[in-house]
């Protein structure tokens, strides 16, 4: 149906391909194990980058000087992503490609960010086709990188598509985004007592029933 459209949210703790319609989410594809934020942050650490501001970020200003790229392990599985193998193989093999002098982190950070990021802009495209929607909306930590931005523009237009983006004011606050949801659906005259309230950590996007949006 073309008035469905598609939502695409990387950050470290979840990444899923979605789509809107009827006050519903439909997950099209998503993660198998990680989520795309925790393995870049997981190679920071191998690399030894700063925390601040984030070690995502650092990843990417990094790749930015990276050179030659390094052929990485790439698990597309149907719409589903895989990067816990990915991970594990760059995680072992940095060292010594480093220390051969052929490679240097810069090559590292380019070859890994330009990896998962082709697997997402493939899965992401694949929604697109099957939902006929004419814009690709990228929220979450991850969805900050101007260059997996610039990948998935590339994509949305040759698709006749556009991209709706933004940057770290929006992105990484989840109590902004908490706070946000909870005022829409004041707004509504949904109202849940204290007494009421609990946390589910593992409440999937499917599940929920988004009556504060038509």
């Amino acid at each position: 149906s073309s008035g469905i459209n598609a939502e695409y949210g990387v950050s470290g703790g979840n990444t899923q391909v979605i789509s809107y319609m009827n006050q519903r989410y439909m997950i099209f594809g998503e993660t198998l194990d990680i989520a795309v934020g925790n393995c870049l942050d997981r190679f920071a650490r191998v690399l030894q980058l700063s925390n601040e501001p984030c070690p995502g970020y650092n990843i990417e200003q990094l790749a930015k000087k990276g050179e030659r790229f390094i052929e990485l392990p790439y698990c597309v599985k149907g719409m589903d992503v895989s990067f816990s193998g990915l991970l594990s193989y760059i995680e072992g093999n940095a060292p010594k490609l480093i220390k051969s002098g052929k490679y240097t982190a810069a090559d590292l950070c380019f070859s890994l960010q330009e990896t998962v990021f082709a697997m997402l802009v493939e899965i992401t495209e694949r929604a697109m086709a099957h939902t006929r929607s004419p814009q690709v909306l990228v929220v979450g930590g991850v969805g900050c990188n101007l260059r997996l931005q610039e990948m998935l523009a590339q994509m949305a237009d040759q698709r006749g598509a556009s991209l709706c983006a933004t940057d770290d004011r929006y992105c990484i606050d989840n109590g902004a985004m908490i706070a946000h949801t909870g005022n829409l659906m004041f707004e509504k005259g949904m109202h849940t007592s204290i007494e009421e309230s609990a946390v589910t950590q593992r409440f999937r996007t499917d599940e929920v029933h988004i009556a504060w949006r038509s």
